[in-house]
């Protein structure tokens, strides 16, 4: 039972997390808050346990690895709301609370035949969470929908909106990753379109609607072909425990990708933010330093896919936290280039 509950939220004591991260990895926390209506912030962050100490906002769960128990307050929000707040015939402008499902979201887009999200169909997690991760997939990036991003700033305890260049977004990152003590999101609003004007021109998706037999592909076509490929490469953490891609590619100087690529004609090297930068694959570079599938007791590599690191069962946040560091060292003492992951790590340090 709750130590406290009303209808606006509710607090636990001694709360377990095991649940609430798609690693499945054991953890508690000294307190966990479940917020239903976000007007209760301000009340909330006047409490000194929220005030003064640590806290970790904790959505789906699907982009951190708890290396140990958080030592503050884990705040969830719960609010499932979506709206259409704005609709001009040709786009619209759609807002959903920060508690909402991101799947649920793209499907609930694609059933009002708005475009713009479905290349980002079955990314695991919470609308919440997309801003902060500038979250990516088959070529888009969710900053390009993004038409504000409501918060609860903790520095001013208001409730504000951010504009797109506010956020500051760049390759999985936003200002909110750079100062994650200040701001809550509590909602998002996205500006799509009514237009089709899909994407598939990123690798794997045009021929996975070829082998749909679909030649001029809606968007709730591309969503399906996306969703095919991600079933087919990603496990499902629903069966073993995982958080997607652990590791973000490495952007490099233009120079150190052609010396890459001058040692190793096949690795896949793609433009970065411009022209003196590139991008490389951190799949690739682990799966030649021979990780892929790779198992110590219940912390591992998923067979089908080198960036994603797994939980067979019972292996700790740290196994996996250590895991990882060797990967990183590998990668590293072969070719030279650091990667660094992409879920938010407590408990611990990179």
């Amino acid at each position: 039972m709750p130590d406290f509950a009303s209808s606006q939220y509710r607090i636990v004591e001694n709360a377990k997390l095991d649940a609430r991260n798609t690693f499945g990895v054991a953890a508690r926390a000294p307190m966990l808050v479940e917020v239903a209506h976000t007007d209760a912030l301000p009340e909330l962050f006047g409490y000194a346990m929220l005030r003064e100490g640590p806290v970790l906002v904790l959505g789906g769960g699907s982009n951190v690895l708890l290396a140990g128990d958080p030592q503050g307050v884990v705040l969830a929000l719960t609010a499932q709301s979506i709206a259409l707040v704005e609709d001009d015939g040709d786009t619209a402008i759609v807002r959903a609370d920060a508690g909402v499902e991101w799947h649920a979201l793209v499907l609930w887009t694609l059933g009002h035949g708005l475009a713009g999200l479905e290349n980002l169909a079955l990314i695991p997690g919470t609308v919440g969470a997309a801003p902060i991760q500038n979250i990516g997939a088959y070529g888009v990036e969710v900053r390009d929908s993004i038409h504000a991003v409501h918060a609860f700033d903790r520095t001013t305890r208001t409730m504000t909106s951010l504009t797109p260049a506010q956020c500051a977004f760049a390759y999985r990152d936003s200002v909110f990753k750079h100062d994650p003590d200040r701001y809550v999101v509590t909602a998002v609003e996205f500006r799509l379109s009514r237009a089709t004007r899909v994407r598939i021109d990123y690798a794997g998706v045009g021929d996975e609607l070829a082998a749909m037999g679909i030649d001029t592909p809606r968007a709730s076509q591309v969503a399906e072909a996306v969703c095919r490929i991600r079933r087919r490469k990603l496990p499902d953490p629903a069966v073993i425990g995982n958080a997607g891609s652990f590791f973000k590619n490495p952007i490099v100087p233009y120079a150190q990708a052609e010396a890459l690529v001058a040692a190793h004609a096949h690795a896949p090297v793609f433009r970065g933010a411009d022209d003196d930068t590139r991008k490389l694959s951190a799949a690739w570079l682990i799966d030649q330093c021979g990780w892929k599938g790779f198992r110590e007791g219940d912390a591992g590599v998923a067979p089908s896919h080198a960036l994603v690191l797994v939980n067979h069962g019972r292996a700790t946040g740290a196994e996996l936290l250590s895991l990882a560091r060797r990967i990183a060292a590998s990668v590293h003492e072969r070719f030279g280039v650091a990667i660094e992951p992409e879920p938010r790590i407590v408990g611990g340090s990179w």
